[in-house]
């Protein structure tokens, strides 16, 4: 079984949970985009863990991790966090992570570009991307213009010594443009000798690895960053995310292009949030959207940015389930909402005067404004249900309403942040 679990919305949506709570049925857990700008947040047995790089079957003793061809890799904050791990007692050797040869180095000028650039957005037009300035955007154009560092060459570090020079010329003339110092060759290979040497033992081709796996039966979970409306494609452009968080990318990403998924599901929150900068339809503001944000502790896991937040989103969640080709949906976070004597619901968006109901193009998507239409709550403590059963009938009936508006299936339902805290619906 190939299943690729995967962000609904913008991103947020409680991935790492439910990752760590379905890969108790897998073998291996690969995440295939994205780099530390996810922040992926576990909370289990052996504590609570916020996971960047790391893909979130990590802290199960018997599954795999492999970091993909398509992830974008910070030697420093991989081996920290690796680091970390350890320190909490989880074991991380050669056998339980497998990078791929073909995935991306992060260079500590990545970082410093994207700071310059938000920063110099900021000062001349008050509109920064929202980026989280860990050189994300900066480090994928390297790679589509042939100039990156990938992991396989941390195997030969003098071969990669002699690329070294040509990079940094180019890349300084881009720095000094911006009134920096020019990178030194120095600095960057102690980079390499100081955090790039002890990851080299973890550097392997995923794609013969995966592939055999796939071939013996093995069960592989594709876990995702952020969410479809993130997408560099198909989000909403230029708040996006740099990569593709979308899906049917999961094997590509992974290192098997010619495996196809089995299932997908995604995860979406009972209601909105998003962090960074863009448009947000349904957003609240003042003292709903304080008391939602204080609720659902809604602070980014990756950045401690608070975020925006707002209703459930229909319009925006159902373009998420058909750009990732959702077969069911995991719904997080629905005890937030216990107590709320309402709960609103974003139906629709009014356009010009009209009734939309496709997500539109990002140009007028602040133009629009979000269709309110509310239903009852309930007033029971949700974190305690383990059945279906268990729930009120108006929880029961807001989950059905979201089935039936968003068209697809509502397979768990998660009361609470601990593994153990969730619903099987069917």
């Amino acid at each position: 079984m190939l299943t690729a679990v995967c962000g609904i919305n913008w991103g947020d949506e409680g991935k790492g949970r439910m990752v760590d709570l379905l890969s108790e049925n897998y073998d291996i857990v690969c995440r295939y985009q994205g780099g530390n700008n996810a922040g992926h947040t576990v909370v289990n047995d052996k504590g609570k863990f916020i996971l960047n790089l790391m893909p979130s079957g990590i802290l199960r003793d018997n599954v795999v991790c492999v970091m993909g061809t398509g992830m974008v890799i910070d030697l420093k904050h991989l081996f920290e966090e690796i680091g970390r791990l350890k320190s909490a007692g989880i074991s991380i050797t050669p056998e339980n992570l497998k990078i791929s040869d073909k995935a991306i180095i992060t260079m500590p000028y990545n970082v410093l570009q994207d700071i310059m650039e938000e920063d110099r957005l900021e000062k001349a037009t008050g509109k920064p991307y929202g980026s989280t300035r860990r050189g994300i955007a900066p480090v994928y154009a390297d790679k589509y213009m042939k100039k990156a560092f990938r992991m396989g060459e941390l195997l030969d570090l003098q071969r990669l010594y002699k690329r070294l020079p040509d990079i940094l010329e180019w890349k300084n003339m881009t720095i000094k443009a911006y009134g920096f110092e020019p990178v030194k060759a120095e600095e960057m290979i102690n980079y390499f000798e100081t955090y790039g040497k002890p990851l080299a033992k973890f550097v392997t081709d995923t794609g013969i690895y995966l592939n055999e796996a796939a071939a013996s039966g093995k069960n592989i979970m594709f876990e995702a960053q952020l969410g479809a409306l993130r997408d560099i494609d198909y989000g909403i452009v230029p708040y996006t995310s740099s990569s593709s968080t979308i899906a049917a990318y999961a094997p590509i990403g992974a290192g098997v292009p010619n495996l196809k998924l089995t299932k997908t599901l995604g995860i979406m929150k009972a209601y909105s949030s998003c962090v960074g900068e863009g448009p947000f339809t349904c957003e609240y503001f003042g003292e709903k959207a304080e008391k939602l944000r204080e609720l659902g502790k809604e602070y980014g896991a990756a950045t401690g940015r608070a975020r925006r937040v707002g209703p459930f989103d229909v319009v925006a969640s159902r373009y998420g389930i058909r750009c990732q080709g959702a077969d069911e949906i995991a719904l997080t976070k629905l005890d937030i909402l216990d107590g709320l004597e309402e709960i609103e619901i974003c139906t629709h968006y009014e356009l010009d005067g009209k009734i939309i109901d496709e997500f539109p193009f990002t140009d007028v998507l602040d133009d629009c404004k979000p269709v309110f239409e509310k239903v009852k709550g309930w007033h029971k403590d949700l974190s305690k249900c383990r059945k279906k059963q268990d729930l009120p009938k108006e929880a029961l009936e807001y989950i059905r309403l979201l089935e039936k508006l968003c068209n697809c299936k509502i397979k768990y339902v998660s009361v609470g942040a601990e593994r153990d805290a969730f619903i099987k619906m069917y």
